[in-house]
């Protein structure tokens, strides 16, 4: 039991709450502070001491704030918040924005728009960099891990803002040079599938599968939509691919008319605290205008 104190927070304390509920670990806070892990490790303990709180829940999955450590990440992301907006004004140019942008999406979505869109935003804006994390989830924007995530999905958290960029369609693809020619091939058993593993058991493209074709068991199961595509091209079978993926694609051949069942939305979203950050505003607006679906 760690035993209660008055304690006055400054915003160090605050730094080393934001930084580790961010980071996850001790030796990626000290990273993005600058510190070693054991600097914020006693750092956080002195605080845990004065405050007479547990403030973070260790496991060995690394460590997760308390309801505490959420109101102090809250008022610390106000602060930092306020920061950003001094210093932006102090900018004359919009040239001169800069700074770490936190983007979270999955692979399929990151190789196929958001990078592109970057690579004309750094051109024009060469000081800010980018924290780039794919995964399936979005656990990493609700923990306040990211800033922007760009996230195919009908139901965007309550809790973010956000703008919806338009519909995903997707359609079956063949290789080029590959054995299956025609979706009449596909109808009579002749083709091979690839598909999406028990990473992504609900994606609209296993339900309208399991659908079409229910005796039909995938020959190669991959963790991500960008696989099923580069699996397709290389001529080992079939699968349901995202047009904006494979339209410049000379080695895939598309077999069907866009499948509406598995047309989904794609939205670009924020935390409200995140949005006014001149940094994240920029990358966000640069994103809204950027990305086009066919």
């Amino acid at each position: 039991m760690i035993a209660k104190t008055q304690y006055q927070l400054d915003a160090s304390d605050l730094q080393i709450v934001l930084s580790l509920a961010r980071a996850g670990t001790l030796a990626a806070a000290g990273e993005r502070m600058g510190v070693d892990a054991s600097t914020v490790f006693r750092s956080l303990q002195r605080l845990e001491r004065g405050l007479g709180r547990v403030l973070f829940e260790r496991s060995r999955a690394g460590y997760r704030p308390t309801d505490l450590a959420h109101l102090l990440i809250g008022q610390a992301e106000q602060i930092e918040a306020a920061i950003e907006e001094a210093r932006s004004a102090t900018a004359v140019q919009l040239s001169q924005v800069s700074g770490t942008v936190r983007l979270t999406t999955t692979d399929t979505v990151l190789h196929g728009l958001v990078a592109p869109a970057l690579k004309l935003l750094k051109a024009e804006h060469p000081l800010i960099d980018y924290e780039l994390h794919t995964g399936n989830e979005l656990a990493s924007l609700t923990r306040r891990d990211a800033d922007i995530a760009v996230r195919a999905t009908r139901k965007p958290p309550l809790h973010l803002v956000g703008k919806l960029l338009g519909p995903v369609r997707v359609a079956l693809f063949t290789a080029k040079k590959g054995a299956v020619r025609q979706y009449t091939d596909v109808q009579a058993g002749k083709a091979n599938w690839i598909a999406p593993d028990d990473a992504l058991p609900e994606h609209p493209s296993v339900i309208w599968r399991k659908r079409q074709f229910p005796k039909v068991a995938p020959q190669y199961r991959v963790n991500s939509i960008l696989s099923v595509m580069e699996l397709v091209a290389l001529g080992l079978g079939v699968g349901i691919v995202p047009l904006f993926l494979a339209h410049d694609r000379r080695d895939l051949v598309q077999l069907t008319e866009p499948l509406d069942e598995c047309e989904t939305d794609l939205w670009l979203l924020t935390h409200p605290e995140s949005r006014h950050l001149r940094r994240v505003s920029c990358v966000y607006s640069h994103l809204a205008q950027s990305i086009a679906l066919p």
